[in-house]
């Protein structure tokens, strides 16, 4: 049975009360909406009315002002798990990717004389930081899982590791331009297609981490006022 009024001014509320992932807030919403719903059908059997019966439904679930910071903790536990298994995942797998860039190009052994003496030394040492964060990833995806138990405010992992990929990103940027200045001299490189496709999957990356780890701070940025209907 459709809510009427009561339940559905309750549920619009809750909804405009949180913010974060699309999916999984309205599965939260579905779920409420459908709770009440059979709250109230179940006082509806017992005699009585139905606008009597939502209202009673919604008093017994809580006002959203209580219920709301619950729902928005879990909301942002979503977004840092979402953004820990995007580093896990991708960050050592671009690693991996530019590795093997470097180890067939460039096409001819004496390219490499041309390069700065720095060059494999920040390439490597680029790989390797990629790994690190990779690793910060993977740390942060197991305390945003099983590790919740333990941990008292989950919402500063998320902010934390929101931080944590904004601080690396004028890092990677100067270790990469750096990169990209000294393989310049180097014959063919600007024309070198897996050397192109590889620094335009890294800038998609970049840009999905980037969106990730704003959306874990705007998310933690505060906790959700109270709201009353």
């Amino acid at each position: 049975m459709a809510g009427t009024g009561v339940i559905e001014d309750y549920v619009t509320g809750l909804s405009h009360a949180l913010r974060g992932p699309r999916r999984p807030k309205l599965d939260m919403i579905t779920e409420a909406r459908d709770s009440l719903l059979d709250t109230a059908e179940a006082l509806e059997s017992d005699g009585l009315g139905r606008d009597e019966a939502e209202r009673a439904a919604v008093e017994e679930f809580g006002p959203i002002g209580e219920i709301a910071p619950g729902y928005q903790e879990e909301l942002s536990n979503v977004a840092g798990r979402r953004l820990a298994t995007l580093l896990f995942v991708t960050v050592p797998l671009t690693a991996i990717m530019w590795s093997v860039i470097w180890r067939i190009f460039p096409t001819t052994p004496t390219a490499y004389e041309e390069m700065p003496d720095w060059f494999i030394m920040v390439a490597r040492g680029v790989d390797m930081l990629q790994m690190f964060i990779g690793l910060i990833g993977g740390l942060a995806l197991f305390a945003l899982r099983r590790g919740l138990r333990r941990i008292r405010r989950p919402r500063l992992v998320t902010r934390a590791l929101g931080l944590f990929v904004w601080a690396m990103l004028p890092v990677m940027l100067v270790s990469c331009g750096a990169l990209m200045f000294g393989s310049r001299n180097s014959a063919g490189f600007d024309d070198y297609p897996p050397g192109i496709g590889a620094s335009l999957v890294s800038y998609a990356l970049w840009l999905l981490q980037l969106y990730g780890a704003f959306h874990c701070l705007s998310l933690t940025r505060r906790a959700p006022a109270p709201v009353t209907v």
